[in-house]
């Protein structure tokens, strides 16, 4: 990437996709990937029902719905960074108190609703600062830190399965409490909100932006988003998007030990499908930098159609999984989750950025992740209230449904134009 030749901006650029990499790691998997682990150890070891154990996320859902606005215009108003800060150091003391609760049942709620809370401001604030930073390289970059997202599926899951079993996930929550706390000293010292903060411009370029030539507008009334038949395009599919990704993701274990034979001796089916969900994870981890690439040679919505298209293999195969289940189905699902948890948080930004440039982003993206927010309040209560009715596999059917009407909408949006066309260079070999 020639943003590299300006060793200054490379440095920022580089710091940037670590970090970028680390909160996307833990906002996949502190928002709901952990539940995977969490939920089954809790009920074994003190009888909590899934109910119990997941009505924390289900009020922290419904809190989040306020806090990408609230997240969102703070951002705008007052700046990323002296908003992640405070926050990362809340997320971390809240995940170690996951560890330390044991059977308090009240500091168990309090920590994990603040832990699932606490989560928006390391997504939208990745988002953010992506948005600001580059325009050209964007969607590779988002490829590159949402890389984090399937991570927690090899690394995050596995490891606090294995210490489950073993000594107990206390150990695992305070390692990624201290590690949180750790991220944001590296924030202090070396993330800036802007380029031009540190006397650079987006890509490393050496002028400003040619598109944003004319644009000085940097807010958009909530009235004028919502009067735009984009805003709904765009809330609608990725709406979708988001709310199958929550429902996948909370209840992979649940949906894998109900397909449990009668009498099975020895590990779970869950367990016995986490070998394919690294396996699945590590080859799909380079598919967001192809959705990136794909973003930043084709557009935003013909990314947005092959990610579409990959939630199919990700959601089908649970679907359709038999009792005991089936080898080939849990790699084509382990892929498809991979290419799921990384390509959602590559593409969002991406597609929102192309519709409304870097100038206007935040200032839509607050609202739409706001409304974004409302399905996904109730993704957890709505597979968990399906699970209990026991029809668990009807609600794989009604995702297979849903993202057939967020394609279509997808398809609907090919004529809306790049916002930021004139430094994008599709084509370019750069």
């Amino acid at each position: 990437m020639s943003m590299f030749k300006n060793k200054k901006f490379a440095g920022y650029s580089v710091v940037f996709m670590i970090l970028g990499v680390l909160f996307m790691f833990f906002y996949s998997g502190l928002q709901n990937d952990h539940l995977n682990v969490l939920t089954p150890y809790l009920s074994e070891k003190y009888g909590w029902t899934n109910m119990q154990i997941t009505n924390p996320v289900t009020w922290a859902g419904i809190a989040v719905i306020f806090a990408y606005l609230i997240c969102g215009a703070a951002f705008v108003k007052i700046g990323v960074k002296k908003i992640l800060v405070p926050c990362l150091i809340v997320l971390g003391l809240a995940t170690i108190g996951i560890a330390l609760a044991g059977d308090n049942y009240g500091l168990y709620a309090v920590s994990l609703f603040l832990v699932r809370l606490l989560v928006v401001p390391l997504q939208m604030g990745a988002f953010m600062l992506c948005a600001n930073w580059f325009i050209r390289y964007r969607g590779r970059v988002m490829g590159i830190i949402t890389a984090g997202s399937p991570l927690f599926s090899v690394i995050g899951i596995t490891v606090l399965t294995l210490l489950a079993n073993s000594v107990g996930i206390k150990q695992g929550y305070i390692v990624l409490g201290i590690i949180i706390l750790a991220m944001t000293v590296i924030t202090i010292f070396f993330i800036k909100d802007y380029p031009e903060d540190a006397g650079l411009f987006p890509d490393g370029a050496e002028t400003a932006p040619k598109s944003e030539a004319d644009v000085d507008l940097k807010e958009i009334t909530v009235k004028k988003l919502l009067s735009e038949s984009r805003a709904w395009q765009l809330i609608i599919s990725y709406g979708i998007l988001q709310f199958v990704i929550m429902c996948m993701m909370s209840f992979m274990a649940v949906r894998y030990n109900s397909l449990t034979p009668e009498g099975h001796q020895g590990p779970p089916l869950f367990v016995q499908a986490l070998p394919y969900l690294s396996a699945g994870a590590i080859a799909g981890i380079p598919m967001s930098f192809v959705l990136g690439w794909i973003d930043d040679k084709l557009g935003s919505i013909k990314a947005s159609l092959v990610l579409n298209l990959l939630f199919f293999i990700a959601v089908i195969p649970l679907a359709i999984m038999p009792v005991g289940g089936n080898k080939v189905l849990m790699i084509v699902w382990a892929f498809g989750v991979a290419c799921m948890t990384g390509g959602v948080p590559t593409m969002h930004p991406c597609v929102t950025s192309y519709v409304y440039g870097r100038q206007l982003y935040q200032s839509a993206n607050k609202w739409i992740m706001t409304i974004h927010a409302i399905p996904m309040a109730f993704s957890v209560a709505f597979m968990a209230s399906m699970n209990d009715a026991g029809k668990l596999t009807m609600a794989y059917y009604i995702l297979i449904g849903l993202l057939i009407v967020s394609f279509i909408t997808i398809l609907t949006m090919l004529k809306i134009p790049d916002a930021n066309a004139a430094d994008r260079d599709y084509g370019a070999k750069a």
